[in-house]
């Protein structure tokens, strides 16, 4: 599941880049207004798909409390900081 989840990123960021690109270059040759539809759509795909999904990918399975300053962690910082002075 792990790896489908990564290869869906990957082919969703890609998709989303060439609808990007190409929006713009159809917004400049061809259609104003379908290329700025093409524009948004890309944005908004990147915005409410792509990076939620990524953003679950990377935080699951990781416990919070270990990226929390609670005081057991700034201790272990004071103790790593004192260790390290002369």
């Amino acid at each position: 599941m792990h790896k489908a989840r990564r290869i869906f990123i990957i082919i969703l960021f890609f998709l989303l880049a060439g609808l990007l690109s190409y929006g713009y270059y159809y917004k400049i040759s061809v259609n104003e207004i379908i290329g700025n539809k093409m524009i948004g759509f890309a944005i908004a795909g990147g915005f409410f798909v792509l990076m939620p999904t990524f953003i679950y990918h990377r935080w699951k399975d990781k416990d919070v409390k270990d990226y929390m300053l609670t005081k057991e962690n700034i201790m272990k910082m004071k103790e790593y900081n004192d260790s390290k002075e002369p």
